[in-house]
């Protein structure tokens, strides 16, 4: 608890003191943007921390809020001369009951899921993010040019570690504890506000749309519990639940009337597409792909509707701009070939009717939310204006259906595909982040009706006796139902699957509960500075996260130096061959773990890492720790 306090502490104070004083509190709108400017805050201030020669820390952290609550406080004077209305009350209460509630409930069902405070995900990807967590902590440099030394690489995107990084520093907590309390964070935070946040825009004035954005948001399985199963995937989970909030900011910009408070709105775009950008870049690549569909369809819809020179150059000039924008970050975004391995799950057809009920990967359909796009469909049927709200969804689709629906030689999936690995599952997340909008279009569309529908005599007598207290009730009454989505199928198994992630089973794929304790155990005899050899495809290498010890290897992909590579493959023979020992000594070597020959992959191979694996006590060999049948620790001895 005092760990994910800190991560919501964080996640908050800085975007709600930048907004107060660029915006005001008087409105529930700007109020909704501040866990997504918090997030850019973190962003920025990580990556320019080390220019700045201090630590990575709370100090440099304050310093970006300061300059930021700054920046907002001079746009302000400049672009908002007047104080603008304020919200009703019943606005910001609903926006926080609903805020209040979707956190309980993301909450409860993510800390079902995880188990206990400190599990792990015995997931491939969750060796570099706990190492590189304890990197980001050990260095105080939670920079984006920095933080690639565990995978070797120069660029890594920083937002979620160093988050996650601050929350461990300020709160004491333990490697695993911290990122299990800032996911939580993500995902009963950040996740549920920026889908208020894009309802407030898309949706002004209407709590039935507050309440039911924030409560679907609870009931979907491709995310955002599908990223924490599958990879896993905790940069891009930060990334993909700022997607909503980075479109609620491109859609003030485009409802902004003059130019201030289209700068002030532009300004407010940037630093939080920045964060999103800062968090996973294909996050970024989905916001635009959003948004600029959006735009696209809202150009031709005001071109269509008021036919004057200007609208109609516009029609023309934004696809022209969004296409040549696109193939200018398609082309910077393009990964390696090598990536592109991740076959399709389904025939085109399947595809396509998983992607439009948003069930992938079987999820099976929740009522409430299959009912609730139904109802959005027939709404934007009837009124054909409201088509560029459906667009980031028919994006979503078309995405989905590419990369689990047509095969690996088609160049469309290839192309279009490509800044997500065409990797089905990380397409499958964005289908619910451009759904929501459309659900939460059917229910306040269904909202309006049924008011309209029962305006008789006796229903308004009623109605106006006490409006304030039927209105609480309609209201507390579709939230309920609407919640239900919590606990139905389409999140449930996922969440299922999440749970399954993080246990200590003896056949688990990362760690067992033996060597867990054996890598926790490390401290009490490893001297400080000691260097750890280990097979990191068996979970060895986490002795780094666990125990702060320096370990050759921080991730799979690394790459080992020479002597690292040789002896991965040849220390097991130590004592017959010198080469060994000479390799020992100019590495400094002092300890091995291992952990057998079980692979993080599932299959039961060394993987280059033969002479690390299974080992035997012997003259230079001798073991220090052992913990059930394939958890040891050898200490190097006599070379």
């Amino acid at each position: 608890m005092p760990a994910f306090l800190v991560a919501v502490a964080v996640l908050v104070l800085p975007g709600l003191a930048v907004v107060a004083t660029g915006w005001g509190i008087r409105r529930i709108g700007p109020i909704l943007f501040a866990p997504a400017i918090s997030a850019s805050i973190v962003g920025v201030s990580a990556a320019l921390t080390p220019l700045t020669g201090l630590r990575w820390g709370l100090l440099p952290l304050a310093v970006m809020t300061s300059i930021a609550v700054g920046a907002a406080g001079v746009v302000r004077l400049v672009s908002q001369p007047t104080v603008p209305p304020a919200d009703r009350t019943a606005l910001h209460v609903a926006a926080a009951v609903v805020a209040l509630a979707a956190l309980i409930l993301i909450g409860a069902q993510f800390t079902v899921a995880f188990g206990a405070p400190d599990t792990i995900a015995q997931r491939f990807d969750n060796i570099v993010h706990l190492n590189t967590v304890r990197y980001a902590i050990e260095t105080a440099n939670a920079s984006p040019f920095s933080i690639g030394a565990t995978s070797d690489i120069p660029f890594y995107p920083s937002g979620w570690h160093a988050l996650t990084a601050v929350t461990a520093s300020v709160s004491g907590a333990s490697v695993p504890v911290a990122v299990n309390a800032t996911n939580l964070a993500v995902v009963a935070l950040i996740w549920p506000v920026s889908n208020l946040a894009l309802a407030a825009q898309l949706f002004p004035g209407r709590r039935i749309a507050l309440v039911t954005a924030g409560m679907l948001s609870t009931g979907f399985g491709a995310f955002p519990a599908l990223f924490f199963n599958w990879g896993v995937l905790y940069p891009n989970a930060l990334g993909y639940a700022l997607i909503p909030a980075a479109l609620a900011s491109v859609i003030l910009v485009r409802r902004a009337s003059g130019t201030r408070q289209r700068v002030l709105a532009a300004l407010l775009a940037a630093a939080i597409v920045t964060g999103v950008f800062l968090a996973h870049p294909n996050a970024f690549v989905a916001t635009f792909a959003f948004a600029g569909a959006y735009l696209v369809a809202d150009a031709a819809l005001v071109a269509v509707r008021r036919r004057t020179r200007l609208t109609i150059a516009l029609a023309v000039a934004v696809p022209v701009a969004f296409l040549a924008a696109g193939a200018a970050l398609w082309r910077v975004a393009t990964t390696n070939a090598a990536v592109w391995g991740w076959t399709p799950w389904e025939s085109t057809s399947s595809a396509l009717y998983h992607a439009l009920t948003v069930t992938p990967r079987g999820y099976v359909p929740t009522v409430v939310i299959a009912v609730s796009l139904f109802l959005g469909a027939v709404a934007i049927v009837r009124r054909p204006q409201r088509i560029p709200l459906a667009m980031p969804f028919a994006v979503a689709v078309l995405l989905y259906v590419l990369a689990a629906g047509t095969a690996v030689e088609n160049p469309l999936r290839a192309f279009l595909t490509d800044p997500w690995y065409s990797d089905p599952n990380r397409l499958a997340a964005l289908l619910p982040i451009a759904a929501i909008p459309i659900a939460t279009l059917g229910i306040t569309d269904l909202a309006s009706d049924v008011r309209r529908w029962t305006r008789t005599w006796w229903v308004s007598a009623q109605f106006s006796r006490s409006p304030a207290a039927w209105s609480a009730a309609a209201l507390v009454a579709i939230g309920a139902v609407l919640s239900t989505a919590a606990l139905g199928p389409n999140v449930s198994l996922a969440l299922a699957q999440v749970n399954e992630a993080h246990q200590y089973r003896d056949d688990a794929l990362l760690l067992t509960a033996d060597e867990r304790a054996v890598l926790e155990r490390l401290t009490t005899y490893a001297e400080p500075g000691s260097l750890v050899i280990a097979s990191p495809r068996t979970g060895a290498n986490l002795a780094y996260a666990l125990a702060g010890l320096t370990v050759t290897e921080p991730h799979i992909f690394g790459a080992p130096s020479a002597d690292e590579t040789f002896l991965a493959q040849n220390l097991a023979r130590i004592d017959d061959d010198p080469a060994v020992c000479e390799a020992v000594n100019r590495t400094g070597v002092d300890y091995v773990v291992d952990f057998g020959s079980r692979d993080v992959m599932g299959a039961d191979d060394p993987v280059g890492h033969g002479g690390v694996v299974n080992l035997v006590e012997g003259e230079h060999l001798t073991v220090v720790d052992t913990e059930g049948p394939d958890a040891r620790v050898f200490r190097i001895e006599g070379c």
